[in-house]
């Protein structure tokens, strides 16, 4: 069986930890190459995870025939210069989310992407693949909870690094991009709409610039949103979505375990179920979905729109905190 040969541009702790050693084990995906601006950074990751090939910069990385598709998780802000640099050395693209730093730089992506329509690009929204998600769609368009109204979603770490990227405002850190793109996304995916108008509060870290804390309404006209986030809270995720007859409540939404079930709660009028999925890497979904579509040549599930509408509300989001107002959504 044919499995395409991946390569990651950057030695991203997400990468190196998490992303490229469950693509390792995909049925579809056969990483083969890493590229750091430190030589030194590559060839020891590459040592690391038993990768054959260590670049010695990125561009030597897409120059490599060998290499088929290519895993952006650099810094934000060079999210779409290397995803385009990608697409026009004639390789597919999984890129790490946000997908830019806001939504006319994601459209400038978008538009790229459509001067090579036989290339895959996808932002990694890797919360998309796991098989939790696609239940509670399943339950959600059962009736089992009846209309939706409600979503709420609380998603913080704490980290307080100066030198993290996540804390670097020209690399486009702050709590709203790095995680608060999460409650926007799967409220637009619950929902199957974009929100009308968002309202957000936003607590500025005086040394770092950026949002530490967020909170926002997404209003969709027939149901509410709201989010907490922060970068500087204690660790917690967590979702529940109410409906007219009932709600479900995610244990751990956005990072199940690899090593126990995922576990989700039913609760309507027919009692409280509690409900646990069989063991699965949502990376490894993930890199195997893009490269079946690869494969097969299908459309990805998460097309670039998508991407660039999840940005135009970040967007206006941003707009709101600096407006103090409700900001309404073109």
């Amino acid at each position: 069986m044919r499995k395409i040969r991946w390569g990651m541009i950057g030695t991203a702790k997400i990468g190196l930890d998490t992303v490229l050693p469950a693509m390792q084990k995909g049925q579809y995906s056969q990483v083969i190459g890493i590229a750091s601006r430190s030589p030194e950074k590559a060839q020891a990751a590459a040592a690391r995870l038993g990768i054959p090939k260590a670049y010695n910069s990125y561009e030597e990385l897409l120059a490599d025939p060998d290499i088929e598709a290519v895993y952006n998780p650099l810094p934000n802000h060079l999210h779409v210069p290397w995803s385009i640099k990608a697409l026009e050395a004639g390789k597919h693209v999984l890129c790490e989310k946000p997908i830019g730093m806001n939504a006319a730089d994601a459209h400038r992506l978008l538009e790229a992407a459509r001067q090579y329509p036989n290339l895959k690009v996808m932002e990694a929204f890797m919360y998309h693949h796991h098989p939790q998600w696609h239940l509670v769609q399943q339950l959600l368009k059962n009736g089992e909870i009846g209309e939706i109204r409600s979503i709420h979603t609380f998603f913080n770490y704490y980290l307080v690094d100066p030198n993290a990227i996540y804390n670097s405002l020209e690399m486009g850190g702050g709590a709203l991009m790095d995680i608060g793109c999460y409650a926007i996304s799967l409220s637009r995916l619950i929902f199957g709409s974009k929100p009308q108008r968002v309202f957000t509060a936003m607590d500025i870290d005086p040394q770092f610039k950026t949002d530490r804390l967020i909170a926002g309404i997404l209003d969709f006209g027939r149901g509410i949103s709201t989010f907490t986030c922060s970068t500087q809270l204690f660790d917690l995720q967590r979702v529940d979505i109410m409906g007219t007859h009932g709600q479900i409540e995610f244990e751990l939404p956005f990072n199940p375990p690899i090593d126990r079930p995922a576990r989700i709660s039913l609760q309507n009028t027919k009692g409280t179920h509690e409900i646990e999925l069989d063991l699965c890497d949502q990376y490894t979904l993930q890199g195997d979905h893009f490269s079946k579509a690869i494969l097969d040549d299908i459309p990805v599930s998460t097309p670039l729109e998508d991407s660039v509408a999840n940005m135009a509300v970040i967007d206006a989001l941003f707009e709101s905190a600096q407006k103090s107002t409700w900001v309404k959504i073109i």
